[in-house]
């Protein structure tokens, strides 16, 4: 029997391929950061506060371009998760994991059956347009960005920045 899931995707760049494996976990220096956070508009604002939060408590400076580049993401792949995969009256999670050579986010919302799109795959929104250009700042500040189904009922979105020499 065929499978009704696709494959996981991952994204090196603005024109890499949408249907990848995702690269294998690696070990993190500290327990991962986990949070549940209400699919709304105040919910993705505080996961971006909470992703500074957690980046300097681990020795992150939150006026370093690694965490303002963290920052970013988060609060692109919540606002995403709220607008796009959200599920009334169900939360979305947003985890961080600090690893020797990278952070990487996973944003995990309600919504398995809508996939992001790599950037490339879809025409750009028009210039006049006020969204539509998230996944494209994803691209541009991860070193790798993707999608995984985790179940039946939730995804996760995932993107991993390469932390700079004496930051981690």
């Amino acid at each position: 029997m065929k499978s009704e899931i696709p494959p996981a995707a991952v994204s090196t760049g603005p024109a890499a391929p949408a249907e990848l494996v995702a690269p294998p976990p690696r070990s993190p220096l500290y327990p991962p950061s986990r949070v549940k956070l209400s699919s709304s508009h105040r919910g993705a604002r505080l996961a971006r506060l909470l992703a500074g939060q957690q980046l300097e408590e681990w020795g992150i400076p939150r006026t370093g371009s690694v965490s303002a580049v963290v920052v970013a993401i988060v609060a692109e792949l919540a606002a995403n998760a709220v607008t796009h995969g959200r599920t009334p009256g169900r939360d979305f999670e947003l985890r961080l994991t600090l690893t020797c050579a990278a952070v990487r986010v996973e944003v995990i919302d309600t919504r398995p059956d809508r996939f992001p799109r790599a950037p490339g795959v879809s025409a750009p929104p028009p210039p006049d347009s006020t969204h539509g250009r998230g996944l494209l700042l994803v691209a541009a500040y991860a070193d790798r960005w993707g999608w995984a189904l985790r179940d039946a009922r939730t995804k996760t979105v995932w993107a991993e920045v390469d932390a700079e020499a004496g930051t981690v």
